[in-house]
């Protein structure tokens, strides 16, 4: 009995080895094929929480068929590139005034340069009716007030023109600045100068009238006209009086510019004969005779020209309220006064420029 215990006890049977060296062998492996499965479901995790689409190589890559709802695979290379910026929207011909097509800001080569109510507002709105002409519709006052800005802020003002069309501006006040002449040589000494010159009484007058409806408590037109009225000393310093003398002003601008470099509008037949007067200003720009007497009708209440309507301007067009406004009254004895105060410098302006305007 107790040799059969011992013997149970002793080495074992080479079955039951076996038996224990496959039992530890299927554990390494299930441990193993665990480990595995960890490690594949973990990264499955991760795709899936970074977003990461799943693909299937495409018909094109390896002939294998394409999943409806899989997207293909990217070629295999470098990391591709971020998207390009989308390009700039094009501007329509309505906005958009600055590419080679629609044209560039220029500097003008034409100037209305005065005078002050002598009908400048009235060439500027009849000549920018020509398809070859673009005109600033403000007074930038560049070359008396904002000089100091350069000229490359003028430039930014101007309208976009073709190489066919010719860029203008106004500003009446040039014409009796002291250091305008010499300024607009500066910027091209090429520069067509336009004046329109009017009555000095009656430009005097209309300079007044138009002060006196911003500053009614201004003085009477006789008592800024004269130092002395009983002695018909006129006050020459009164801006007023001062700007009509022509003559006087022209001569700075002589200085830099050839008379034929200066065209002389009249105010009073830019109201009789506007299509006359139009066709000489479009001359000395050097444009076709566009505007002919089809394009004025006379406006009997403001009693001046006005424009028609055309195809591409539905409605008739005439200069704003505050002009062809009633003159105040002045006395017939003061307008002889002044009369023949300007006489003079008339007859001097008139032999100057080679033109009676007929104001005596």
């Amino acid at each position: 009995m107790a040799y059969r215990v011992l013997g149970r006890a002793g080495p074992p049977q080479p079955r039951r080895a076996r038996r224990l060296l496959f039992a530890f062998t299927l554990s390494l492996s299930c441990t193993y094929l665990c480990y595995s499965l960890l490690g594949c479901c973990d990264h499955l995790g991760r795709s899936r929480l970074l977003r990461a689409p799943r693909c299937l190589r495409g018909p094109g890559a390896d002939g294998q068929k394409l999943l409806q709802k899989s997207r293909p695979c990217d070629p295999a290379g470098p990391a591709p590139s971020a998207p390009a910026a989308a390009p700039a929207p094009r501007l329509s011909a309505a906005n958009l005034s600055g590419s080679p097509r629609l044209g560039t800001k220029r500097l003008p080569q034409a100037l209305i340069v005065g005078v002050k109510k002598g009908g400048t507002r009235a060439v500027l709105e009849f000549i920018r009716v020509h398809p070859d002409v673009r005109a600033l519709g403000t007074e930038p006052h560049f070359f008396d007030r904002n000089y100091g800005r350069g000229l490359d802020w003028y430039r930014s003002l101007m309208p976009r023109t073709l190489d066919t069309q010719i860029t203008l501006e106004k500003t009446p006040s040039y014409f009796v600045t002291q250091e305008a002449p010499r300024r607009i040589f500066n910027m091209s000494r090429h520069t067509k100068l336009i004046v329109v010159v009017r009555n000095p009484v009656t430009r005097a007058i209309s300079d007044y009238t138009q002060t006196l409806s911003k500053k009614p408590d201004i003085p009477t037109f006789e008592g800024l006209s004269f130092r002395n009225r009983t002695l018909g000393l006129v006050d020459a310093s009164w801006s007023a009086i001062r700007i009509g003398l022509y003559a006087l002003h022209l001569e700075r601008w002589l200085r830099y510019f050839p008379l034929a470099q200066i065209l002389f509008v009249s105010g009073e037949r830019l109201i009789t004969d506007p299509a006359g007067e139009l066709g000489r200003v479009q001359d000395f720009l050097g444009v076709k005779r566009f505007i002919t007497d089809k394009h004025f009708y006379f406006n009997k209440t403001k009693g001046f020209p006005c424009l028609r309507r055309t195809a591409s301007n539905l409605l008739p067009r005439c200069l704003g309220k505050s002009k062809g406004r009633a003159h105040v009254q002045i006395d017939p004895e003061v307008i002889d006064q002044l009369r023949d105060f300007y006489r003079p410098h008339n007859i001097r302006f008139y032999e100057t420029v080679g033109q009676d305007f007929r104001w005596e």
